[in-house]
């Protein structure tokens, strides 16, 4: 048996847990603040951890935020322990019940520092993700330094971690993982067409007005999936196959749906801890696998990053997508066998 942590911030970790599960034959239990996606594997069993930053009600009858409780950090050891919360001693109680009655071979986790560090302090060894950016911080370090395998979901020679140096035997670097690996191109629409996809969020509501209402003025045709409130899709594959220009986030799952497709892209990076996709969008302007630019970017300006790109012809093939999942399950199972 499997566990696997996945974390709930976004899908992404979610969507890149059920691309990676195709390939391994061992039952797997997932655990998450996330409900359970609707096509989860049969194989699969998804346990509801509860939330562990709500704001909690003392016996004083005070309400007070997570952070209010004491020192969240243990003195910068760590990314998030509140004290006494009930949600965060709830669920790690859940995940040390279910190791207690489980013969585990491995447990995935992606990401948590705190749950990598507990799962291996009962005894059971951890695959743990890696992700860009500066990540020399302790609760890093620590993460790191109790992993049995670290799995960097990009391929060598695109994105550099310095702190991963000092573990490079532990360290697979598997390539981007999509979960449209291996999914025939849709070709079936109007090259005349110029479209342009906003995947995920990338600019503000007001920005996004604009810069459409500027494309449009200029002949484009706008779609959008995640980049509203009101346009979550599914399955954007169709989407991506018929853009001319796809405008992307610097997300991990983002960037590899981009290059599984091949596409001709802008991507605006995000603000995000640590500067990881501040640090994937300069690999991607750097080894030109598309346009990027800042989160705040004037809708001119993007405007102008979608005309540049649609001229270009991008070669993803150094981006690793090709076989990521199943290699992502091999790292797993060096593990777990």
């Amino acid at each position: 048996m499997i566990g696997w942590y996945v974390h709930h911030h976004g899908w992404g970790h979610v969507t890149r847990m059920q691309a990676i599960r195709r390939h391994l034959d061992e039952e797997v239990t997932v655990f998450s603040s996330l409900p359970a996606p609707e096509d989860l594997d049969d194989r699969t069993t998804w346990v509801r951890l509860p939330a562990d930053a709500d704001p909690v009600v003392g016996s004083d009858g005070v309400r007070r935020e997570a952070h209010e409780l004491g020192d969240v950090t243990a003195g910068g050891a760590l990314h998030w322990a509140p004290i006494g919360h009930p949600g965060h001693q709830e669920r790690l109680a859940i995940i040390a019940d279910w190791i207690a009655r489980t013969p585990v071979s491995a447990f995935v986790i992606d990401v948590s520092v705190e749950v990598t560090a507990f799962v291996r302090l009962m005894g059971v060894p951890t695959v743990v993700f890696a992700q860009p950016g500066d990540r020399i911080d302790s609760p890093h370090l620590l993460g790191y330094d109790v992993a049995d395998r670290i799995v960097a979901p990009w391929a060598p020679g695109t994105i550099h971690v310095e702190v991963l140096q000092g573990h490079l035997d532990r360290v697979r670097h598997v390539g981007a993982i999509s979960r449209y690996d291996g999914r025939d191109r849709d070709r079936g629409h109007d090259h005349d067409v110029r479209r342009v996809l906003f995947l995920s969020r990338t600019l503000d509501p007001p920005q996004l007005a604009e810069t459409v209402d500027l494309l449009t003025a200029q002949g484009w045709v706008v779609e959008t999936a995640g980049a509203r409130a009101d346009d979550r899709v599914d399955d954007v594959w169709p989407m991506l196959c018929r853009a001319t220009v796809v405008v992307s986030a610097a997300g991990q799952n983002g960037v590899a749906d981009l290059a599984a497709v091949g596409a001709r892209a802008v991507v605006l990076s995000q603000d995000r801890p640590f500067g990881e996709q501040e640090h994937t969008a300069h690999v991607l302007q750097s080894g030109g696998y598309a346009w990027t630019g800042p989160a705040e970017s004037t809708p001119s300006q993007v405007v102008g990053l979608v005309e540049r790109a649609a001229d270009s012809t991008p070669d993803w093939t150094g981006w690793g997508v090709a076989g990521a999942a199943a290699r992502a399950a091999g790292a797993i199972r060096e593990v777990a066998s």
